[in-house]
């Protein structure tokens, strides 16, 4: 850690200036976080993560290696985000056509999970503790706690906290297996209970 900085960037970690990194927070090899970021506390970088200008990110984000953040996205707390995932920022991109400023907004609700290699095409927000499976593509709004596989991703079931899928009884009632924690669905909706 560098004398007077609360956060860890490695030395080939490129750091522009007016960002605000939180205390705590870990910048691995070769990432570059542009200039009007701002980035809470604990989290960590992994390799070849780009940053785009005014991106905000939560406290105890995690990103793993070769995800590029671009701008008009926003992560809440406690958001994952898996190899090599990637955001869009433009809807109709051409190389031709300059579309700068006109950036398409993205917001990843607290704790929720996009896995290895899926795409997130723009203006589509990500629920609470949503959970996004490897590869899969959404093309649409996720609900808090939905789990989504495919491309198109489809919502298949639902997830605790914990990242356990829950599997409701007769009368809409779920145990996460690891925290104990219930959960109940109604009208296509889950609420924690305990």
């Amino acid at each position: 850690m560098a004398e007077g900085k609360k956060y860890f960037a490695h030395e080939t970690a490129i750091i522009d200036e007016g960002c605000k990194i939180g205390e705590g927070t870990k910048i691995w090899h070769f990432s570059h976080i542009m200039t009007g970021c701002e980035i809470g506390t604990k989290c960590n970088f992994g390799q070849n993560v780009v940053v785009s200008p005014d991106v905000k990110l939560g406290k105890n984000v995690k990103v793993q290696n070769n995800v590029s953040i671009y701008t008009g996205v926003e992560c809440e707390d406690d958001v994952f985000l898996g190899p090599s995932m990637v955001f869009t920022n433009v809807t109709n991109p051409r190389s031709a056509v300059n579309r700068r400023g006109e950036y398409t907004r993205t917001l990843v609700k607290k704790g929720a999970s996009i896995g290895a290699n899926a795409t997130i095409v723009c203006g589509h927000d990500i629920g609470e503790f949503a959970f996004i499976g490897a590869g899969a593509v959404v093309t649409k709004e996720v609900k808090p706690y939905a789990l989504i596989l495919g491309n198109p991703g489809r919502q298949v079931g639902w997830m605790s906290e914990y990242g356990h899928r829950l599997n409701f009884d007769q009368q809409g009632f779920a145990v996460c297996p690891e925290s104990g924690q219930k959960y109940q669905l109604k009208n296509d909706q889950i609420t924690r209970i305990s």
